[in-house]
């Protein structure tokens, strides 16, 4: 059996550096055999993607940007458990928030991108639950953000 690094290294996934929190929060909770993590924007190291799915970007661009956010969540992952994401059990939940156009109604199709990236990355782990939520604006304009919660083994 693979593990989640061989998987990662496998696929050509690259982890972000970890975001650190933009107000008075903070980027994850552990507690007990959880992990909460805070929303993740469609942000790759400074490089932020922002727009209105369904105006000024397309259904692929919002898949691209919801698989930034997922790149997101699992570098919040990696610092919440040092680095060791064998820990990981399986991720739970995933919400999705997706800015979108008023007559844009593929905003589960836009979250995909989120949820095969985790996937791809953690294998059977990675499959979660899911709610996708169209938004009038997110942050700083991004086109996704996403949070998570995280079952994981004790350290």
């Amino acid at each position: 059996m693979e593990s989640i690094a061989e998987r990662m290294a496998l696929a050509g996934i690259v982890l972000p550096a970890q975001r650190q929190a933009q107000g008075n929060y903070v980027p994850f909770i552990m507690d007990g055999s959880y992990l909460w993590i805070s929303g993740q924007v469609s942000n790759f190291d400074g490089r932020a993607v922002t727009g209105t799915i369904g105006d000024d970007l397309d259904l692929a661009a919002g898949q691209a940007a919801a698989r930034l956010s997922g790149l997101n969540l699992l570098a919040q992952m990696a610092a919440a458990l040092d680095g060791d994401l064998e820990r990981i059990r399986q991720v739970v939940r995933v919400t999705g928030h997706v800015q979108v156009a008023a007559d844009f109604v593929g905003i589960p199709a836009v979250m995909n991108g989120c949820s095969d990236l985790l996937v791809e990355a953690l294998g059977a782990r990675g499959r979660h639950s899911r709610t996708s939520v169209g938004a009038y604006r997110l942050p700083g304009g991004h086109a996704v953000e996403v949070d998570a919660v995280i079952r994981i083994a004790q350290g």
